[in-house]
């Protein structure tokens, strides 16, 4: 008797959890932010949205493109106006739907109006903050609305306000707004459109945190701009950052709770070099390759013994810039570093992936105590706790915590866009840096490669 009633208890617990996690969910998104132009992998995240699709047969699966698909520092990118970048857009569309919102490299190739009129051709729904300084009206909507199956969704979009993250052409046709005034102007008519809340964030962690109270419980929430990869749970929303440069996609899926309550699960898979591609994808690829490769492009500028993922190499990058300074630590925004390093060798291509801008070196002298505190938020990952994170961080090479006193004064180099931008890298305005003329970033990286 006790085992049958056992047996009728684990039953109706399996029933319930089959009703929670076990059942189809009602909708799929596949989320990618901060693309970058990152060719080499376009064509297997065509491919992983393919087995997603497969995976979730009858569901509907939306792509979500967060900002930033196009690279103007992709030589291959900016001499073909982003068609591989435009393709995979198409391509995608041709599956489902697909929404972009605006980051600050949207318009690398194209005025505003023009990027979002071929987005829009490509078959992509376009979502965002940008504003025209000329008309003041929006060069996209701030939200769309969706039907996925009998699921009906909104999805709003903004982007970061910093002017000098923006293509210096295209400055002068924006007018923008703080992203967490924006959200607070037009995210609740727009969320209170659909059940279903969805927000796309290019904006930035330190931001987001400002846009948090706006948004009901329950809303699925991706942010980007900051290259960061984690997933926080917030009561019932969900606050997911997919990474950069293709090397992640984010998956949430919708369902509903034994209380009816909707609930996101998301997992986070990687997308490998070697992983299966889309044979079509490849092949549209391989031809912009071939027609917009330059022989400057394959000149090999160094070498390495392994590959170094894209931590590992920006910790690579600071470390060269350290010997070559001749200082005590070295400090690098994260988004300065775009992809890894190759094992073997490493061409101009491959080497402008990585180390994405270039820049002067500059040199400040702090305590110990104040080196403490900036190598502490520096080097951050996946692991690092949600209250820690601040957004942008830096790449660092210094002592270790034990071997720093914090009495005396060290030296510490950054590039000059950290020297510019001080106060949001450094928490202090009042460093004053000595720049050093003859060492930029990139030619010093490129003679570590040599060694």
């Amino acid at each position: 008797m006790r085992f049958s009633r056992a047996l009728a208890i684990l039953g109706l617990v399996v029933a319930v959890g089959a009703r929670v996690f076990g059942s189809a969910p009602e909708a799929v998104f596949a989320i990618v932010g901060d693309q970058h132009s990152a060719y080499g992998r376009t064509a297997q995240f065509v491919a992983h949205v393919d087995r997603v699709r497969a995976e979730n047969a009858g569901v509907p699966v939306a792509v979500l493109i967060n900002g930033d698909a196009f690279e103007l520092g992709n030589a291959v990118a900016k001499r073909s106006a982003g068609a591989v970048d435009f393709a995979m857009i198409a391509a995608l569309a041709r599956r489902g739907p697909v929404v972009v919102n605006l980051g600050n490299h949207e318009p690398e190739f194209y005025d505003v109006a023009e990027s979002v009129r071929r987005l829009r051709e490509a078959g992509a729904v376009v979502v965002g903050s940008l504003v025209s300084r000329e008309t003041g009206e929006g060069f996209a909507p701030a939200g769309a609305t969706l039907r996925l199956g009998e699921t009906e969704v909104v999805i709003v979009g903004v982007a970061t306000d910093l002017i000098a993250q923006y293509r210096a052409a295209v400055r002068p046709e924006l007018d923008l707004t703080n992203p967490a005034v924006w959200a607070r102007e037009k995210f609740p008519a727009w969320l209170a459109r659909a059940p279903v809340r969805v927000v796309m964030s290019h904006s930035g962690v330190r931001y987001d945190r400002e846009i948090f109270p706006v948004l009901p419980d329950g809303t699925l929430f991706a942010g980007a701009h900051d290259h960061l990869r984690f997933v926080h749970r917030m009561g019932r929303t969900v606050y997911v950052h997919s990474g950069a440069w293709q090397g992640f996609l984010s998956i949430a899926k919708l369902r509903r709770d034994e209380t009816g309550e909707m609930t996101w699960d998301v997992e986070q898979v990687a997308i490998r070099d070697d992983d299966p591609a889309d044979p079509a994808m490849a092949d549209v690829v391989r031809k912009v390759r071939e027609r917009h490769l330059a022989p400057e492009d394959l000149v090999v500028v160094g070498r390495l013994k392994k590959a170094l993922p894209r931590e590992e190499a920006a910790k690579f990058v600071a470390r060269a810039v350290r010997m070559a300074a001749g200082v005590d630590a070295v400090l690098i925004g994260n988004t300065t570093f775009g992809d890894g390093l190759p094992a073997g060798d490493v061409t101009r291509e491959a080497f402008d992936a990585c180390v994405r801008f270039d820049g002067t070196i500059c040199v400040a002298e702090v305590s110990g105590a104040e080196l403490k505190r900036l190598l502490a938020r520096a080097n951050q990952n996946v692991d690092t706790p949600f209250e820690e994170r601040r957004g942008e961080f830096q790449f660092a090479d210094g002592p270790a915590p034990a071997e720093i006193d914090e009495a005396r004064m060290y030296r510490m180099a950054t590039t000059d866009w950290g020297m510019k931008n001080r106060g949001r890298y450094f928490g202090r305005e009042d460093l004053v840096f000595a720049e050093r003329p003859e060492l930029r970033l990139k030619a010093v990286v490129a003679e570590a490669l040599k060694e």
